[in-house]
């Protein structure tokens, strides 16, 4: 079934948000490096001068062209810009215009915003696979540029109870083209340090167009996928863009010429700490920690970023600046650049009202959400939504961390981490890990000492399941398994993953098995879904 915008113009709600993509067209791509080279020569006949082609500034290809006219700080030359825009979605709204995602774009059409016409709803997945085909093979001939096609659930009441794993949504999936390829030279291998420590081998590339794109780098991934390839610097190899944006090698030409094979480092490039491959793991990180000068500066602009404590006006160069004149080594030397205030505003671009800015937003982090505080902290295998889980459970700081002293060498402790729903064996480890490192220890202390996040409590309605803890089982028919855990958890109940003597209540679905038994064997009240629907319709 097409889009079909012709027809009534549909109503428009008080507040509707689309969101959706802007790009520059192919043509129109083309003519801006022509006009800009234009310009370059009309401006070098002004001048007087010799007119080099080589100086004048040419956009890769049309995405970064698009991009790089949206971050203009002149919006004049963002006006001037051959840009198009298709809507592809929404956000917040009043009303909304539809029962289905097909319903909602339509509309949105009929409003007089560019929605694709390859935008179909289809019943079947071969039907779907048709009509990826179909756009793969007009691709070459399409205005724009475009690396593949996103399926949807098409009603807007399923896509609310598949919900999101973290940031993405379980009711959509890209499906990407094929990359084009090129050949060239491997001419070095660089070793990059990341913010948990891991060394990440970068090939340098002789310079070649992919795509459209000149590439000079590609990520290596890893130790054993170097070995993999058996690339070392001066090996030719085969290029591709993963879904025509993220350079990688696929292929070694030259494996069986005879050159000294790549000796990844045993030892951080930036701080001399060794550098180990956990037992499991394929990638080799460094033990340095926040005494590794790359590690620090990583780990310090995540902690200050928007997805962790968001404090405005700390970016990256800021934080770089405030490293090298010895201020910041850890999280908590962010709570302490008050007393930097006289030095800070004698450096360059700082100004009186710049600088006061900072500070109000640095205090205004003095209490701030624990969840954000402990993902900021960037503890291996704690993400936002890791810490979130971790922090219902443990509800402060403090008492996360005697847990964390206490999970290394206390079976008890590491089994009552694992019993929190969505938190397994490698959490736990990684919390021990991270308690028993003496610096580790000391960054938090040092940390809690400067702020005071309050307890974190999500808010319940009062119910019969309240402070308890319930585990689901079974096939659940009614609901998936994080809509009962959100519902479990809104009635102020703990949801575990396991059945223990702290069980207070199993809900069970068709198939329940050994969990079931050992409700049963402890003593602890089974009931089906109808009965726990009834529980939480009782909540109001």
């Amino acid at each position: 079934m097409p889009l079909s915008p012709e027809g009534e113009r549909g109503a428009i709600p008080d507040l509707f948000e689309i969101r959706g993509e802007v790009y520059m067209a192919k043509a129109d791509f083309a003519g801006l490096n022509e006009r800009l080279m234009d310009e370059g020569r009309v401006d070098a006949e002004a001048k007087g001068v010799e007119f080099d082609p080589e100086k004048i500034r040419q956009f890769a290809n049309p995405r970064n062209a698009a991009a790089g006219s949206l971050r203009q700080k002149d919006a004049n030359i963002t006006a001037k810009r051959p840009l198009k825009f298709w809507a592809h979605g929404w956000g917040v709204h009043s009303d909304l215009p539809g029962e289905t995602s097909l319903a909602v774009m339509t509309t949105i059409a009929s409003w007089g915003v560019p929605v694709s016409p390859l935008v179909k709803r289809f019943e079947t997945l071969d039907e779907m696979l048709a009509h990826y085909r179909h756009i793969e093979a007009e691709r070459a001939d399409l205005p724009y540029d475009i690396d593949g096609v996103v399926y949807k659930v098409d009603r807007l009441d399923w896509q609310h109870r598949l919900g999101f794993v973290a940031k993405a949504p379980r009711w959509a999936i890209a499906h990407k083209f094929p990359a084009e390829q090129a050949q060239t030279t491997l001419e070095s291998i660089d070793i990059q340090v990341g913010r948990t420590g891991k060394l990440t081998p970068v090939g340098r590339l002789k310079p070649v167009t992919v795509g459209g794109v000149v590439v000079s780098n590609v990520t290596l991934h890893n130790r054993d996928e170097i070995g993999r390839l058996g690339v070392r610097p001066g090996d030719r190899v085969v290029i591709q863009r993963a879904g025509d944006v993220i350079p990688q090698v696929v292929d070694n030409l030259t494996r069986e010429e005879q050159r000294d094979p790549y000796h990844f480092p045993d030892h951080c490039p930036e701080c001399s700490s060794e550098a180990v491959a956990e037992e499991g793991e394929v990638d080799v990180r460094c033990t340095g920690g926040l005494i590794c000068p790359a590690q620090r500066f990583q780990r310090l602009a995540h902690f200050v970023s928007r997805v962790a404590l968001d404090i405005d006006g700390l970016g990256e160069k800021s934080i770089a600046e405030f490293i090298e004149a010895g201020w910041l080594e850890s999280p908590a030397d962010i709570f302490r650049l008050y007393q930097h205030r006289a030095e800070i505003l004698a450096r360059e671009g700082w100004q009186d009202k710049s600088v006061d800015n900072l500070l109000a937003a640095v205090e205004k982090k003095l209490q701030p959400d624990a969840a954000r505080l402990l993902f900021g902290l960037g503890i291996r295998h704690i993400g936002s939504v890791t810490a979130k889980d971790l922090l219902k459970n443990f509800r402060t700081l403090p008492r996360l961390a005697e847990v964390g002293k206490a999970a290394r060498d206390d079976e008890a402790v590491r089994d009552e981490i694992t019993s929190i729903d969505g938190v397994g064996p490698t959490v736990a480890q990684a919390l021990a890990d991270f308690f028993h490192e003496p610096h580790n220890r000391a960054v938090w202390d040092d940390l809690l000492s400067e702020v005071s996040p309050p307890d974190y409590i999500v808010e319940t309605r009062d119910s019969a399941v309240a402070g308890k803890t319930v585990v689901f089982t079974g096939k659940l028919e009614t609901m998936s398994r994080d809509e009962a855990t959100a519902q479990a958890e809104a009635l102020g109940a703990k949801a575990s993953g396991s059945v223990s003597a702290k069980t207070d209540l199993v809900v069970a679905g068709p198939g329940a098995g050994s969990k079931a038994k050992k409700a049963a064997e402890l003593g602890v009240e089974v009931i089906d879904e109808v009965a726990w629907a009834e529980i939480v319709a009782a909540a109001g």
